[in-house]
């Protein structure tokens, strides 16, 4: 009997030795390692994110390690999509032949960008590129000339934003220069106009911001007159 106790005493004392163990394996690497596949039957729900931490998977060693939270949060708030620019000055409209009839983008160029990546645009048809399929917010603003025409513009001018998707153009959005008829004959064109919205796009397709109705535009105005946009991707 005593020969038994002291066996198990020698076993109990031998388990601190061995401070790595594997299941599956016969060299762990880790305090526990297991060569297989893990299930865990029932969890408790966690209310909040402080106070808690993310287990995640080291690709390279297989390891798991502890992840704050806000570390995802950080490396997903990042949008490269975004992309901004104005043009006050030099403001001109393109003559392209693959828009719709009476549409015309307005002269953006890289070098107009507030923020964003210069690759994503295209100076030669003034056109921003979208590199992922997804809903895209956009806003479009003119000022045609101050922004008040003393009188009526002919036709029904305005802006509009265009999409090119394998060679075709379509007009996705517009929207027309206000006018206004006051007393005594006085009319007046409100010629300041915006468009904010969502679209959806593929990759690879070219938006462009110009006018529509362009005919009924004097091109000496167009020297005064203010121009920005800006787009980035909201969803998949």
């Amino acid at each position: 009997m005593k020969t038994k106790i002291y066996s198990l005493m020698l076993v109990c004392a031998a388990f601190p030795l061995f401070s790595q163990v594997g299941i599956n394996t016969t060299s762990p690497t880790a305090t526990l390692d297991v060569n297989g596949t893990l299930k865990v039957r029932q969890t408790p729900m966690a209310t909040a994110l402080p106070g808690y931490q993310i287990l995640a998977l080291n690709q390279g060693s297989t390891e798991v390690y502890a992840m704050d939270p806000q570390v995802i949060i950080n490396a997903t708030g990042v949008n490269t999509s975004v992309y901004t620019a104005k043009k006050t000055t030099g403001i001109s409209l393109l003559s392209l032949g693959l828009f719709p009839g009476g549409f015309q983008p307005v002269n953006f160029v890289a070098a107009d960008r507030n923020i964003g990546n210069a690759s994503y645009f295209t100076d030669a048809d003034g056109s921003y590129n979208i590199q992922s399929t997804g809903v895209y917010a956009i806003g479009f603003a003119f000022r045609y000339g101050s922004g008040l025409q003393a009188s009526l513009l002919s036709g029904a001018p305005g802006i509009g934003i265009a999409r090119t998707r394998s060679g075709v153009s379509t007009i996705i959005d517009s929207r027309p220069f206000s006018g206004i008829n006051l007393a005594l004959a006085v009319n007046l064109t409100l010629s300041d106009s915006s468009i904010n919205s969502l679209y959806s796009f593929q990759a690879n397709d070219k938006v462009s911001f110009g006018l529509v109705d362009s005919g009924n535009i004097s091109v000496g105005l167009l020297g005064s007159s203010i121009a920005s946009f800006y787009i980035y991707k909201v969803s998949n």
